[in-house]
């Protein structure tokens, strides 16, 4: 009892509590008689309110603190506005270069700009894809996307692997929103924009949007909204639907959900229309309104995207897209859940069965690949030996027609030799006969003097 008086007393001392008036007498007794003597009175005052209903506010202040980020990935053709839309959603003018129509092949090119607006800060990251659509072999015109989300999947997901993670302080890359832009010069969808979307509906929210739709008459733009929605549920392509389970949002999100995909249209320049300067296009009929829902829906995108559902974005890509790509990568690493919920689940069991299949795979491929080793050495050495008796019974042939030849040489030489030496013999003749001859040529005119003398 007297442990319970003295938790009340330190209770009423405390704090600015006023208690009612039939226990003052009680109250003052107890503060007479627990209360420390030649100490003064320590009291403590609140500064705001304390209550459950503080922690959204707690929140509020730590993620403002923080700041946001919201990552947006336009996926259309060269040419076809991404870039102005982007500007124009954001009022700003971001920089970015202009692609050509040469590319080999598609390439995404991400960029990162810093928003403040009063005591917000947004960083938001635009991935641009450069060359879709303008090669020949439009094949795997999808692939380098599929690829760049995969990869911004396994960067977060090596971030949570890792033994000291920050995720707090971490750049999250993953992307939020696709921004589909699909052309306005035809009836339908192309054959690309339909393989496109089906690969990626399970990596990301998509949104579709018909750029330039000022190019359309508005019983044209009916009519292609109706086309684009049909074919896509037709060819089962999931496209992001705004939720509609929250009250404050609902209403406002199930009649956006019946005007995909938007019409917009582009612009940073200012013309004045009337006595307002507006953003918007000039042409030589009349002139085109941005902000004007009656001319496009830039703003309803930017309601959908940037007002409304910016926090259901972020947490469908986190728990449906991430979460099934995370669910994959594990499953192939091995990893599963236990059959049975009751039944307990130990990582580290599963991560040394894994580890010493992983290990008796490893082992068994390498006495495999050294019995690859030991037959390809076997099969090396039979083929050496081959060659060797190969090259053996070439080089006795060749050393077989060497020495016959060189037989037929010396018997060449020795006829040569022999025909030298006659030729010599006859020649030494000749000279003894030549000199013979003209000794007596030179003797006969003398004995013809003598004759005549006589």
């Amino acid at each position: 009892a007297t442990s319970f008086t003295k938790s009340w007393y330190l209770f009423f001392t405390t704090t600015n509590f006023t208690p009612p008036s039939q226990h003052q007498q009680e109250l003052t007794f107890l503060s007479l008689k627990f209360a420390p003597k030649n100490e003064e009175m320590r009291t403590l005052e609140l500064h705001g309110h304390v209550g459950l209903n503080s922690l959204p506010d707690e929140l509020v202040k730590r993620r403002v603190k923080k700041g946001f980020s919201f990552n947006i990935l336009c996926v259309g053709e060269t040419g076809i506005g991404k870039s102005t839309l982007i500007n124009t959603l954001f009022k700003s003018n971001f920089e970015n270069e202009e692609a050509t129509h040469y590319d080999e092949e598609v390439k995404l090119l991400p960029r990162t700009y810093d928003i403040q607006e009063s005591n917000i800060n947004l960083r938001v990251t635009v991935v641009h894809t450069v060359g879709f659509g303008d090669q020949i072999n439009l094949l795997k015109s999808s692939d380098p996307i599929v690829d760049y989300i995969d990869t911004q999947f396994q960067k977060y997901l090596d971030e949570e692997l890792k033994i000291k993670r920050s995720l707090l302080n971490y750049h999250d890359t993953r992307i939020h929103v696709c921004l589909y832009f699909i052309a306005p010069n035809g009836h339908s969808l192309k054959a690309l924009d339909l393989v496109t979307m089906k690969k990626l509906d399970s990596k990301v929210n998509i949104i579709p949007v018909i750029a330039k739709s000022d190019t359309l008459t508005r019983n044209e733009l009916v009519n292609l909204k109706i086309k684009v929605m049909s074919e896509l549920v037709s060819n089962g392509v999931q496209l992001y639907q705004f939720p509609t389970e929250d009250e404050a949002v609902a209403e406002i999100n199930s009649s956006m959900n019946t005007q995909l995909p938007f019409a917009v249209i582009g612009s940073t320049e200012d013309i004045t229309v009337g006595n307002k300067t507006v953003k918007g296009r000039m042409y030589p009929w009349g002139s085109v309104q941005v902000e004007n829902e009656n001319h496009c829906d830039v703003v309803k995108l930017r309601e959908m995207l940037l007002r409304v559902n910016t926090e259901d974005l972020r947490e469908q890509t986190h728990f449906r897209h991430y979460e099934l790509y995370r669910r994959c990568k594990l499953e192939e690493m091995g990893f599963k859940d236990p059959s049975n919920d009751n039944q307990s689940f130990s990582l580290q069991k599963t991560y040394e069965a894994k580890r010493k299949e992983f290990l008796k795979e490893l082992q068994h491929k390498e006495e495999s690949m050294r019995q690859m080793f030991v037959n390809k050495v076997k099969e090396a050495e039979v083929e050496l030996k081959e060659k060797e008796k190969e090259l053996q019974g070439r080089f006795e042939l060749l050393k077989t027609m060497h020495q016959e030849e060189k037989r037929n040489l010396e018997e060449k030489k020795r006829e040569m030799e022999e025909e030298m030496n006659a030729f010599n013999r006859r020649k030494v003749a000749a000279e003894t006969l030549m000199g013979q001859a003209v000794q007596g040529s030179s003797q006969q005119p003398f004995k013809k003097e003598k004759d005549k003398k006589k």
